[in-house]
């Protein structure tokens, strides 16, 4: 329930972001045709793009659609297929965590440091989807490894 949400959510971040990011490309093409320069445009839709891209990462993380090599999945069955899971999940889970810490020791690194276009805007609010990103792709692979635990759980009781 929590993880269905918590991927609603990302989702919604992940298609704002995106729509922020075509919108302030059409502005930047449309004043570049009529001789204005807006030159805040180049910076958001970067930033923007940023933050759909990590939102988006994270659910294909959920959806186990990113990182994918299934060349052995695809030939395993029952226990042996859920111990490969649990063995990407918990490598993944590893990267994650990194991701995590290492996004908050960017975030404060560089929170005070500003936009070059928009100098009110902190860079802080850029970083931060990076340590966004990490944790909930964590929570999303405690989520599969608890759930192939339970598959375990359910073999067991078959055999």
């Amino acid at each position: 329930m929590l993880i269905k949400l918590l991927e609603k959510v990302q989702l919604a971040i992940g298609v704002l972001f995106l729509v922020i990011f075509f919108t302030t490309i059409i502005i930047q093409v449309i004043t570049r045709l009529v001789g204005i320069s807006a030159i805040w445009t180049e910076e958001v839709a970067t930033y923007s793009f940023i933050w759909s891209v990590f939102m988006g990462a994270s659910i294909m993380v959920n959806k186990r659609e990113h990182f994918k090599f299934d060349l052995l999945l695809k030939k395993l069955k029952g226990k042996r297929k859920n111990s490969l899971y649990l063995v990407n999940d918990f490598i993944l889970l590893l990267f994650c965590a990194a991701l995590f810490y290492f996004g908050m020791v960017a975030v404060q690194s560089f929170w005070n440091y500003n936009w070059v276009s928009l100098p009110q805007m902190k860079m802080g609010y850029v970083w931060i989807s990076v340590p966004i990103m990490g944790g909930s792709m964590m929570i999303y692979k405690l989520g599969h490894i608890i759930n192939t635990v339970k598959n375990f759980s359910r073999e067991g009781i078959a055999e």
